[in-house]
C-alpha cells in the first residue's frame, strides 16, 4: 500500500521545488528581475533570446573576447620540469 502524500503537499512552486520538477520559466516579477539585468558588453538591457547579452552581436564579442585571450583566468606560473 503506497503511502499517502502530506496534507500540505500542492502542486505550486514548493511541491515542484520540492520534487524537482520545476520548469525554470520564471514568469511576473522574476521575468522582469531576469529582464532588468545590464549586457555586460554594452549595458542595455538583456533580451531573454541572448541571456546574459542584449544582442547575437554583443555574445559574440564576448566569445571574442574569450578566443583571443583578451580575458584570462590568473593563476600560478608554470614550473619548468626541464631544470634538473
Amino acid at each position: 500500500m503506497p503511502a499517502k502524500p502530506p496534507k500540505n503537499a500542492g502542486t505550486g512552486k514548493r511541491a515542484a521545488k520540492a520534487t524537482g520538477k520545476a520548469t525554470g520559466k520564471a514568469t511576473g516579477k522574476a521575468a522582469a528581475k531576469r529582464s532588468a539585468k545590464k549586457c555586460p558588453i554594452c549595458g542595455k538591457p538583456a533580451t531573454d533570446a541572448s541571456r546574459p547579452f542584449c544582442s547575437e552581436r554583443c555574445r559574440a564579442v564576448d566569445l571574442n573576447r574569450w578566443l583571443s585571450g583578451s580575458y584570462s583566468i590568473p593563476g600560478r606560473p608554470d614550473e619548468d620540469d626541464d631544470a634538473e
